[in-house]
């Protein structure tokens, strides 16, 4: 690592011999760092002796930054750290020392910042990774770029919670390195330490079981690497002696072999990894998630794999297993621990905004819960992207056999009020009298049942866009197809969360949803349905409150 360390540098410096630096002593938390969206990237590089050399690319602001972001420089506390940047020297001159971020007491109070869903302080989110239940915590990591507000230097953000919803952001754990940048991957937790990882770590209870990551590494070509974390996941260590543990380039003469998903499968004692290949997924085994075997493939996915088994209707003595890719169309079928065979699918369960969703491992209660990346843009604010609503997943049958159904999860309904609710039919126009009453830049969530009397379409508007547009001639819903679950049923069962830059819609019970980005405008006609003799059941309106 140290010779391909010397390597990379060697080439880097001579590019960097005409470029500003500076030497500081680290006596606070933070550096301070300005962005400008005026300006090019440029390669900003810190430095200091026994901490990896980081090299990352940045827009530092020469004169009124359009915001501030920061990195925590605690490690380097005490001292001597060198920043080179390939730019200005002006602008480099602005970056400094703070135990405080600027900004800080407007963090989380940002007029685009949404209340209910997860955000990072500053920079660029997408996908979820390592997504893990360790210890009463629920681990969020995630692809992020903390130096702007675009992609770019992936890094694993962290985030940790343990109800589902309010979470504490913490330190990033993976860094770029001399392989490349840190792409998406998973976590479990070694519970019997077939790894090796755990060492002579030992608690009241013996051996403490490690997290172990699988990640991707976005380099010359892509390879997958392991990471394990002793300190309840907030220190990842990067395992060296094997790494990459997969390099699956020349098999497949491509670039694109990303994105691993572990699990232990039970039945056959051993861990299995599951990751994209060039036209699908591929299965690999291990014994100590060191040393894997290839298995099989399934064409026909792209990116972001995940595979689970679910009871069907509840049933545990019926189950299917799902595999899925990141625009989140899936397969049901049969996997014995080295092949999955495919008996239904492709189906697709959501559209819209959500990507990349990856589900949680090792719940305590067992559920199957998942959480997507929004892609959803926040004007003029200094970070961008987010977290849809974590969601649980349930095969149940239907006319058309079983199909993945997502919900909400049931920690959410702690986050809700009541305003109204009505076990009366109510006509269109008077639900749209109870609506009038609601402030719609709050957090809002709303339940009810759309019954048309016509072959037309109907629906749901929020200050003039369309939330919710159901064409039972064409059969569409916002756009897509959509059939009910009762053949030529005219009802909508609806759930709709509304927050300040996303809308998110179940349709029957979670049969479909889809998510989109909510328009910022100046029209305040608030909630509204429409549509011809249209029938509103059920109505149930509430806030939500935020989670910061």
């Amino acid at each position: 690592m140290k010779a391909i360390t010397a390597i990379l540098l060697s080439v880097l410096f001579p590019f960097l011999s005409q470029a500003a630096e500076v030497t500081m002593k680290v006596k606070c938390r933070y550096l301070n760092i300005p962005i400008s969206h005026q300006t090019d990237r440029h390669r900003l590089t810190f430095q200091s002796k026994g901490i990896d050399t980081l090299s990352v690319e940045a827009r530092l602001a020469v004169s009124n930054p359009d915001y501030w972001v920061f990195k925590d420089v605690s490690a380097y506390r005490g001292q001597s750290l060198r920043i080179v940047y390939d730019g200005p020297a002006e602008a480099l001159a602005r970056v400094f020392q703070a135990d405080t971020i600027v900004g800080e007491a407007m963090m989380y109070r940002e007029a685009n910042r949404p209340l209910y869903h997860f955000t990072t302080r500053r920079g660029w989110i997408n996908d979820p990774n390592g997504l893990v239940w360790h210890d009463g915590e629920y681990h969020l990591y995630y692809q992020h770029n903390p130096y702007e507000r675009e992609w770019g230097n992936m890094h694993w953000g962290h985030a940790v919670s343990r109800d589902l919803l309010h979470w504490q952001e913490l330190n990033d754990a993976l860094y770029p390195d001399a392989l490349g940048t840190m792409f998406s991957g998973s976590a479990v937790v070694d519970t019997d330490n077939t790894s090796g990882f755990a060492g002579k770590v030992r608690g009241k209870q013996g051996i403490q079981p490690p997290m172990v990551f699988a990640y991707t590494n976005d380099g010359a070509w892509e390879t997958q690497c392991i990471a394990y974390s002793l300190d309840h996941g907030r220190t990842l260590q990067k395992y060296q002696d094997g790494r990459p543990v997969i390099d699956s380039h020349e098999r497949w003469q491509s670039h694109d072999t990303r994105d691993p998903r572990l699990f232990w499968y039970t039945p056959g004692s051993h861990w299995v990894m599951v990751l994209n290949e060039r036209n699908g997924h591929s299965i690999y085994t291990s014994s100590n998630l060191r040393d894997w075997t290839y298995q099989s493939h399934v064409t026909g996915f792209w990116e972001c794999p995940d595979l689970f088994e679910l009871p069907v209707d509840g049933d545990p003595t019926r189950t299917l297993w799902v595999m899925y890719g990141a625009s989140g169309t899936y397969m049901l079928g049969h996997f014995d621990g080295r092949v999955f065979t495919p008996t239904a699918g492709k189906y697709r369960y959501a559209t819209g905004s959500i990507y990349a969703a990856q589900t949680i491992t090792g719940t305590p209660d067992g559920r199957r819960i998942q959480i997507g990346w929004g892609r959803i843009g926040h004007p003029d604010m200094p970070f961008n992207g987010m977290m849809l609503l974590p969601t649980e997943l349930t095969l149940r049958t239907t006319p058309d056999g079983p199909r993945l159904f997502s919900q909400p999860v049931r920690e959410v309904q702690n986050l809700l009020h009541r305003q109204f609710s009505s076990d009366s039919d109510l006509t269109e126009q008077q639900a749209n009298e109870h609506l009038r009453t609601l402030t719609t830049d709050a957090g809002l969530h709303l339940r009810a049942r759309l019954s048309l009397s016509y072959a037309t379409s109907a629906g749901l508007r929020l200050n003039g866009q369309n939330i919710v547009d159901y064409d039972t001639n064409q059969n569409t819903l916002n756009g897509q197809f959509f059939s009910p679950l009762t053949p030529g049923s005219l009802d909508l069962d609806l759930e709709v969360y509304i927050d300040r830059t996303s809308v998110e819609v179940f349709v029957d019970g979670g049969l479909y949803s889809y998510s989109f980005e909510r328009h910022l405008s100046d029209n305040h006609d608030g909630l509204q349905f429409w549509g011809r003799e249209t029938t509103v059941r059920n109505l149930q309106v509430d806030t939500v409150d935020s989670i910061w």
